[in-house]
């Protein structure tokens, strides 16, 4: 049951820049994580998947661990 509390982090995640003339498949990312407006913020839970959108749009956005 301890490595399933560890699991439960969330990330907030925070559009900073404009997706305006982004790579279509970054717009994509963002949108899907509900991003679409700057400024918005969506709390994700912490696994791989996330991680992995996170990389590949890290220039867009601000993360920082959800309490």
């Amino acid at each position: 049951m301890a490595a399933k509390k560890s699991a439960d982090k969330n990330l907030k995640i925070t559009l900073v820049k404009s997706l305006i003339g982004s790579v279509p498949k970054n717009k994509k990312i963002a949108e899907s994580m509900g991003l679409r407006k700057i400024g918005k913020s969506v709390v994700l839970p912490d696994n791989d998947s996330t991680r992995g959108q996170i990389r590949l749009i890290n220039h867009l956005i601000k993360v920082e661990d959800a309490e």
